[in-house]
């Protein structure tokens, strides 16, 4: 018995008619009723009761469907397996990441993932967080890595690193001459600061437009960006501030001068998440990069010897 057969012996049977099952199976009714024969006539017994209506199995005939289910059901499984193999070492996976993440990220977590994986094919879009929230939900891409509210029921969040929002302040504003680094500040203390934006999309934009609404804040613009490399530069290097999070306050912000002060009375509700929509199953490829870009994050924290 072949699988084909098993089928079509399976489909007579539930059907009770070789007409309705010729029909299901897209076959024609003479070359199933041709091949029944033949079963017969190599099993050497009966396997259909045609004088009755609908047609009704003999009792060879139950013990061969019987069999035929269980070589139907080994197959499916046996091509699910297949199946997830094919998955686990190749296909396409469509990721999305923060720009500014993915200066940071991608150099160090691509070179592992595609040495474990040569044969997927990464596609990596860069956008801000709320665009980046929306190609995930519109099935633009497969997995995001950016920094968002975990509060959507369309998605899965795996927390990759939390992170605290402060107002970076360049050297000579305000606030450097008169507050010492690390010092909790409200926005409402950066009133009559002139202030670098960055473009709505980015994680930032959102939460800072929150503050200035709830604090009737309108600070003196001092340019609109949508690179938060841009924003930092500038802000550093003439005295400006601007909304940011602790992770991009580095060893190149201290040289230049800038300090940094977590924001007074405002819990960070918008961490570093890797988010898939929900019910929706990636293959391990998936969550291996998620984990290597864990990893990475990690050993970047880790302090020099």
């Amino acid at each position: 018995m072949n699988e084909r057969q098993a089928q079509y012996i399976c489909t007579i049977a539930s059907e009770g008619s070789i007409t309705a099952a010729a029909r299901k199976l897209n076959v024609s009714q003479p070359s199933l009723s041709q091949m029944i024969r033949q079963l017969e006539s190599e099993a050497g017994v009966s396997l259909f009761d045609r004088s009755s209506l609908p047609i009704q199995l003999t009792y060879a005939g139950r013990q061969y469907v019987e069999c035929a289910k269980t070589i139907l059901a080994a197959s499916a499984k046996l091509e699910n397996q297949m199946k997830n193999i094919r998955m686990e070492s190749s296909g396409v996976l469509r990721a999305g990441i923060s720009v500014q993440r993915g200066m940071k990220i991608l150099p160090l977590a691509l070179p592992e993932f595609h040495a474990q994986y040569p044969g997927v094919d990464l596609q990596i879009r860069e956008a801000g967080s709320a665009t980046l929230e929306e190609y995930l939900r519109t099935g633009e891409i497969d997995l995001m890595f950016a920094a968002i509210d975990s509060t959507s029921p369309e998605f899965d969040y795996q927390l990759i690193e939390k992170e605290i929002i402060g107002i970076l302040a360049g050297s000579g504003s305000g606030l450097t001459d008169v507050y010492e680094n690390g010092s909790a500040l409200s926005v409402e203390d950066t009133a009559y600061e002139k202030y670098v934006y960055l473009r709505r999309g980015h994680s930032v934009r959102v939460v800072q437009d929150q503050l200035f609404r709830k604090y009737a804040l309108e600070p003196q613009v001092l340019l609109e960006t949508d690179s938060l490399e841009v924003a930092r530069r500038v802000t550093a290097a003439t005295g400006a501030c601007m909304l940011l999070p602790n992770i991009y306050y580095d060893e190149e912000m201290i040289k230049a001068g800038a300090m940094f002060y977590p924001l007074k009375k405002y819990t960070n509700r918008r961490h570093f998440y890797a988010s898939k929509r929900k019910n929706e199953e990636l293959p391990r490829y998936a969550h291996d990069l998620v984990e290597i870009v864990r990893e990475t994050l990690h050993q970047g924290r880790q302090p020099e010897e």
